[in-house]
Formats: C-alpha cells, structure tokens, sequence
C-alpha cells in the first residue's frame, strides 16, 4: 500500500539528500600521489626473496619504523602513510615489472627504491619517463640517477666507497701491496673494484694481484692462488655477502692471513660467518653504536622491535623515506614534480649523518669503517672504526 507525503515531509527528505550529498562531495579521494580517504600510497621495491634478500628484508624493517614514526606524529600532511611492497628478486627485469604494477595499478608515484644498483639503473630511466619519483636507499653504481631529476638516492657512491677503502688501507693499516678479487659481472663489484684501484695506486699502494671471477661462482681457489703467490698485505673484496663467505673461508684454506677490506656489500657477515673473516673492515653507511643522537635513537628502537644491532640497510631505508617526507613537507604536496624540487634543497641531518644532494641528487655524506670483532659473548659485531667525510 502506497502513502502519500505532506509537503513537509517532502522538504525535510529533500534537505537530507542534499546533506548526504555534501558529505559525499567532502569526502571524495585528495588530488595527491596514491591518496585516498586519508590514506597516502608510497611504493617500496625490495628484494625480498632470491640471493640479496637480506638487503632489501633489512631495507623493510627501517622502514617500517620510519611509516610507524611518521603516522603515530599524526601522518603526512594529514594523511596516514601505507607502503606497497613489491619484491623486485634482486633481478632487474622483475624490478620493472614490479614498478609498471605500482604506477599503473596502484597510482603511486612515489617510490622508495630500488635496493641494488643493477634494478635501480633500470627503474631509473622509468621513473624519469613517466615522472615518478624514487629515491633508492643503497643503489651506489655511479649511473643511477643520470636518467634525470626524478631520481636520487640515499646512500654514498661506489667510487667513494673504493676511495674510502683504499684511504684506510694505506693510511691507516699501511698496507703498501694490495690484492683485488671481485665480481666482473656486477656493475656495484667493478665500481668499487676500480675505485680503489685507482686511489690505491694514486697514493703509492701496488696492486699485486687483479683477479675476477663471474655471477654464480663458487669455487675461487685458482684465483687465491694467484693472489697468495703475489703476497699482498691486504684483499680488497667488493662483493656480496654470500660470496665473500666463501672468500673468506677459501682464503684461510689456502693459508692467506692479510686483513681482508670490502664495501657495504659485506653487511650480514657478522650473522653468517666465523672467525674466516677476520681481520676484516668495511664501509658502511651506519654504525649501530653511533653516539649520534639520531642514529641512536633509530638504534633503540631497531634493537626493540628485532633483538639485535641495527643494521646500515635498516638505515638506509629509513633515511629514503624520511627524506621524500621532509621533501613533501617542505613542497607541501605529494605532486612528484614539487617534491623533486624540494627534495634538491635538503640539508639536514638523518639517522646515517647529515645529507644534503649534489647536482647529480647524490648525497653528500659520511661513511663509517667498521670492524669485525669478538664481542665478549663470543659472537661478531660491527665495531665503529673510523668515520670518513666526503671531500
């Protein structure tokens, strides 16, 4: 049965709609950068599976802290921060494929990553055609943000971490006869390779020994051979984790005592290897018993919510985040454009030391020398050396 309306009731239905309507309209998605009902979409590439899986599962737990830091502040520009991961395998192929998927099926356009150079430089020349920014918190090959200024990263060069190493050896361990053995397949091992090469030479050092091998070597005997018979009084070992475990226990195998240097690739040694690695030191990008009070305080918390020493890729992934958010305060907007031109005018301090960007959008910072030791427990840590500053 049908009942007829007064004109009053009418008014006050029709007043009600217009309302519902109005709220409809307030509510609908901000006109920003993976925005929607109060929710701000930022991208992360990692490799979170495959052979440089702990870089990018470390790069996730900084940050992690960091969103956690930012939205328990009240958010971004009034918005809560969500990151998107995507893993990327450490290969370069599914790197692209996994950035296609987050600017064209989830709207982001803001990115942090890639972790390592090879997917980085590939994503590089993406980001910058469809003008969407990245920041990568430990891409160091030279190449990476030369597609243009949608591009930076947070992490220091290999050609300064080759600079560094070879500054250490000879002028703090006085190494005068070196030996080098990298990976000829990776742009990240033959940056740094080449790099200290070139500075050791630079400043009186000789190269005893130049010996490469390929991706998916595991037997590296023949070439320690070569090297023991050069005596050098130190190994330059630019490479990976996982190979420089086997490195390092072959060269003990074969009776070659020298210390052993390598770049930030060496981070997680402590956590896999045995005595094999020592004497040894590395660049990195972080200490974690840095008295900074930034870097402490990060520290801290890292210890709380893992049970174990921060890590420089921990940091690292929470210095890339935290940059892009100061950028989009400083710009206040998430348009990719904007935030690129403030992103060039950063300086300021973070948890891996004070980062402010050359012409290029590489950072100008620090970098730590740690070394391998015994703490009292019997286990290894990363123990602060020394810290180096750009030039």
């Amino acid at each position: 049965m049908k009942k007829n309306l007064g004109i009053s009731a009418v008014l006050l239905l029709t007043a009600s709609l217009v309302l519902v309507a109005c709220a409809k309209k307030e509510a609908a998605p901000a006109a920003s950068s993976g925005a929607a009902a109060g929710t701000l979409k930022i991208g992360a590439l990692f490799p979170l599976s495959g052979s440089v899986a702990y870089y990018g599962t470390e790069e996730q737990k900084g940050l992690d802290i960091a969103v956690a830091d930012i939205n328990a502040a009240g958010g971004l520009l009034g918005q809560q921060v969500k990151i998107v991961y995507e893993d990327t395998e450490g290969d370069s192929g599914k790197a692209v494929n996994a950035f296609t998927k987050l600017v064209t099926q989830d709207g982001i356009k803001l990115i942090v990553g890639p972790t390592i150079s090879s997917e980085s430089a590939a994503v590089a020349a993406q980001a910058q055609a469809r003008g969407i920014l990245m920041n990568s918190p430990s891409g160091t090959a030279v190449n990476i943000t030369d597609p243009g200024d949608y591009v930076f990263r947070a992490c220091f060069l290999d050609p300064f971490q080759g600079t560094v190493g070879a500054d250490f050896a000879y002028d703090t361990l006085k190494v005068k006869n070196a030996a080098v053995l990298y990976n000829a397949g990776g742009d990240y091992q033959t940056g740094l390779a080449q790099a200290f090469k070139d500075e050791f030479a630079r400043k009186g050092g000789k190269i005893v020994a130049d010996e490469a091998y390929q991706d998916g070597d595991v037997d590296f005997n023949a070439q320690i051979t070569r090297i023991k018979a050069a005596k050098p009084d130190a190994i330059w070992l630019p490479n990976y984790y996982n190979d420089v475990l086997l490195q390092a226990k072959q060269l003990r195998a074969q009776g070659v005592t020298v210390p052993l240097l390598g770049g930030d690739g060496w981070d997680s040694l402590t956590d896999n290897a045995g005595d094999e690695i020592m004497p040894g030191y590395w660049a990195s990008g972080f200490a974690a018993d840095t008295t900074e009070p930034k870097g402490a305080e990060f520290a801290k918390k890292y210890q709380t919510a893992y049970g174990k020493a921060a890590t420089q890729f921990a940091a690292l992934g929470y210095d890339a985040f935290m940059l892009i958010v100061d950028a989009c305060k400083a710009a206040n907007s998430t348009d990719p454009a904007k935030v690129k031109e403030a992103l060039k005018n950063i300086n300021g301090t973070y948890v891996t030391g004070n980062i402010r960007y050359d012409a290029n959008r590489n950072p100008i910072k620090p970098a730590t020398i740690l070394e391998i030791a015994k703490a009292d427990d019997g286990k290894l840590v990363n123990k602060f050396k020394t810290m180096v500053q750009p030039q």
